[in-house]
């Protein structure tokens, strides 16, 4: 991925190092993330897959993953060359993203207000709550910020084999996926029409329409991207697609327990995923990332 000569976002919040992270609180703790928020329950796989995902940190915590489990560590870089190396990486992509939605929203008479992306390692206190690297990655739209430890990158690569800037560059892409849906009210909708879903499997099936959209949304602003910067090289689009591929639900429940359960999807197959994400890639148009209109994922 060619980002070296990208601009830089001034929206990133560098809080590596701050009081009150590096560290876990013991004890329960209970995140009130609306569908927007990101962080996933289960055992160690699960919790990279949540770094991806966008599952609300509230199931995680109420779900199965142990306080030792939490991890600490530092991130490798994409490229080798120090931390600062991967957040000027990091903020470049911000920046990205913040140039293909402002035009986006402007084709549509609406101004786009840049989501704050916070950088920290191990915890974190975000507008949602207390929330923990296990959780991986995640979109808060109390206070319309993202929020990683770059520690996960490595888990990207070395647990779920989805090396490559151009799909670390995704995950950004898809968390941002998620403050559009804040600002155009996508997700306020989607929690009401939950709330009123006859069964869990038709409410999961709305979580998985809006976490296939924030994979679409990812592939217009990569189409978009590239279209102004160049930024895809040979084989950056298959990286993403290693990555949305190894985080599909059916991928997931398979490799977690042996079964595959569809009417528990929360973000969609392997399949559907991929699809989503080369449709936004190929397309790149908002309109095209219409999951809820969809008749068949």
């Amino acid at each position: 991925m060619r980002w070296q000569d990208g601009r830089e976002s001034e929206n990133v919040e560098d809080r590596r190092g701050a009081p009150g992270s590096g560290g876990f609180r013991t004890g329960g703790i209970g995140i009130p993330i609306g569908r927007g928020g990101i962080g996933i329950g289960g055992l160690a796989v699960i919790v990279v897959v949540s770094l991806l995902l966008g599952i609300n940190p509230l199931d995680l915590l109420q779900g199965t993953v142990p306080q030792e489990q939490a991890r600490t560590e530092q991130s490798d870089v994409p490229r080798g060359g120090g931390d600062d190396e991967l957040k000027r990486f990091v903020s470049v992509v911000l920046a990205d993203t913040e140039d293909t939605w402002a035009a986006q929203f402007q084709q549509i008479g609406r101004t786009y207000q840049d989501p704050a992306l916070v950088l920290f390692s191990g915890t974190v206190d975000s507008g949602c709550g207390f929330a923990q690297a296990a959780m991986g990655p995640f979109y808060c739209p109390q206070d319309r910020k993202v929020y990683i430890d770059l520690s996960f990158y490595r888990d990207l690569r070395d647990r779920f084999r989805a090396p490559g800037d151009f799909a670390q560059a995704y995950v950004i892409a898809h968390e941002v996926g998620h403050h559009v849906q804040n600002l155009l009210g996508i997700s306020d909708r989607v929690q009401q029409a939950q709330r009123q879903a006859g069964s869990q499997a038709d409410a999961n099936g709305l979580s998985v329409r809006l976490e296939l959209q924030a994979d679409c949304f990812a592939g217009l602003w990569a189409n978009h991207a590239n279209r102004e910067r160049q930024i895809i090289e040979p084989g950056d689009v298959e990286e993403a697609l290693t990555a949305a591929s190894a985080i599909g639900d059916d991928r997931l429940q398979r490799q977690s327990r042996g079964t595959v359960t569809p009417d528990s999807f929360t973000h969609g197959s392997s399949a559907q995923r991929v699809q989503w994400f080369r449709t936004g890639l190929e397309r790149g148009e908002l309109n095209a990332c219409d999951t809820f209109g969809a008749e068949r994922l």
